[in-house]
């Protein structure tokens, strides 16, 4: 049976939410279920909707995309956040990944490469493409975070575990190249966000990429 996830998009510009209802309107995957025209409407919407995935614009009124995503991660954590921009500010990328945004994607990519995104992320068994994976990964090679733990509190096979999420696999192509079952990688990659006090894999392989873990 085909999953169907239900989406919140937020952007206060019409033309703009028009056109990604439009895109996801071409997948019988999404069904969109709220609009909202600034963050704080869109935190509203969430309580009361509960969707799978938010798509905010990080520019809006009252509560920009960041304090949106904050607010949203802090009081529904289950529900996915991406962040739409037309810049690829590494600022603004980072502070969306810290305040637990799954993903930060670009209006001016192509459609196939929204959707495909999108899958990847819903879906934890997707194919992610490694194209993709570095497009968006990229961004935060320079980034410092104060006080960070260093990759010296990893045991060997979890300093492992985070290449292989670097280099963008899925729970199961790590599960295949290191031979151990897939469950066993869900836990270490659970026991590993703990240590480092990272919330998501994306932020694990922001991590990777910082540490040069490769």
């Amino acid at each position: 049976m085909k999953t169907t996830y239900r989406v919140v998009i937020a952007d206060d510009h019409p033309m703009a939410r028009l056109a990604i209802r439009s895109l996801l309107a071409d997948d019988d995957s999404f069904e969109l279920i709220g609009e909202a025209a600034d963050g704080e409407e869109a935190y509203h919407l969430c309580g009361n909707l509960q969707p799978d995935l938010v798509l905010l614009d990080i520019n809006m009124p009252k509560w920009n995309g960041l304090i949106a995503t904050r607010e949203i991660k802090k009081n529904y954590p289950h529900i996915k956040v991406v962040i739409l921009s037309v810049s690829d500010d590494v600022g603004d990328l980072f502070t969306a990944i810290q305040y637990g945004a799954q993903g930060y994607l670009l209006k001016n990519l192509e459609p196939d490469d929204w959707v495909s995104y999108l899958h990847a992320l819903l879906e934890e068994d997707s194919e992610v493409s490694r194209e993709m994976a570095s497009r968006l990964m990229n961004h935060f090679r320079k980034e410092p975070v104060p006080d960070e733990p260093t990759p010296g509190v990893l045991t060997p096979r979890e300093r492992e575990i985070v290449i292989r999420v670097g280099l963008g696999d899925t729970n199961r192509e790590i599960s295949e190249r290191l031979f151990i079952a897939e469950n066993t990688v869900k836990n270490h990659l659970k026991n590993i966000l703990d240590k480092l006090g990272l919330s998501n894999r994306v932020q694990l392989a922001a991590y990777a990429t910082r540490h040069h873990l490769k």
